[in-house]
């Protein structure tokens, strides 16, 4: 297996433009939205668009294990309020439907939020019961929950609440993880040290486990360890520090799946994908 690494780009034009951008800074692997993620509702896909997506991935050789779409920042799938909460699944469902259009198989999104009305454990089974609802209506598309920092009222910034959500979904083989490393340093996992680097995913393979890992997100924190503030930096720049990056790369656990930059500038991307491919001891 291979280190997939890569970068949200952009879709402005269209989906299809989003493999070109990946091509053209040196990604094997990308990220996307398959709408504007600041609105509700937007246009179906047309059918030349899908297939022009399709095509683009094929030329420069994206298979839907090297693509981690990202849904709306605005649906919130454990909402307590039943009127916000439908609105919220009905557009995460729309998301997935995106997903199976243009032949991808997972869909990354963050779990959501209590908004102090109702407890967390409340939350977590809500969230379930949408991953449920939204599953029972498609085909094939993974429903990849991210970890969070945990900040404000948002859920999921533990590997026990993400372990609780997952033990509540029906279909196992359709759901999966995505860990953001910014998120986890700040929501008290200590990723900067290789003492601390192996115990968190230790403790993950015993609370979720490696089956379920089906992407990552590669940020360095503008924030200290255990801060639950949501703020991401360029490689290096932050509190986590390069070493971490260079260890991820070497870990045989990461092999296979989409590795995608969320870092600030992306007049560096290019630069920060050559130095993650660059940390490959055995450049494979």
């Amino acid at each position: 297996m291979s280190k997939y690494i890569g970068a949200h780009v952009s879709a402005s034009g269209g989906v299809e433009n989003a493999p070109i951008n990946a091509h053209e800074i040196g990604a094997t692997a990308f990220a996307l939205f398959t709408k504007n993620q600041r609105q509700w509702v937007a246009k179906p896909l047309t059918e030349e668009s899908i297939a022009a997506f399709k095509s683009n991935c094929e030329k420069y050789g994206y298979k839907p294990s090297q693509i981690l779409p990202h849904d709306s920042y605005l649906i919130n799938l454990g909402h307590p309020e039943a009127e916000a909460l439908q609105k919220s699944r009905e557009a995460f469902l729309d998301e997935l439907q995106r997903c199976e259009q243009l032949g991808l198989d997972r869909l990354n999104f963050h779990p959501g939020s209590h908004l102090g009305k109702v407890d967390v454990d409340a939350c977590l089974k809500t969230i379930a019961d949408s991953i449920n609802w939204a599953l029972d209506r498609t085909n094939g598309v993974i429903a990849v929950i991210e970890n969070t920092a945990g900040q404000g009222s948002n859920v999921g910034n533990s590997f026990e609440e993400i372990s609780k959500i997952i033990e509540h979904v029906e279909d196992k083989s359709r759901v999966g993880v995505c860990i953001d490393t910014c998120h986890a340093f700040t929501a008290g996992y200590e990723l900067n040290t290789l003492e601390g680097y192996s115990l968190t995913w230790k403790k993950f393979e015993e609370v979720i486990g490696f089956e379920y890992l089906k992407g990552m997100h590669i940020n360095d924190s503008k924030k200290e360890l255990g801060t639950r503030v949501d703020r991401h930096d360029s490689l290096g720049k932050g509190y986590i520090g390069n070493n971490l990056f260079e260890w991820i790369m070497n870990d045989p656990r990461m092999d296979g799946i989409p590795l995608i930059l969320e870092t600030p500038n992306e007049e560096i991307w290019a630069e920060e994908i050559a130095q993650l491919k660059s940390y490959l001891k055995n450049s494979r």
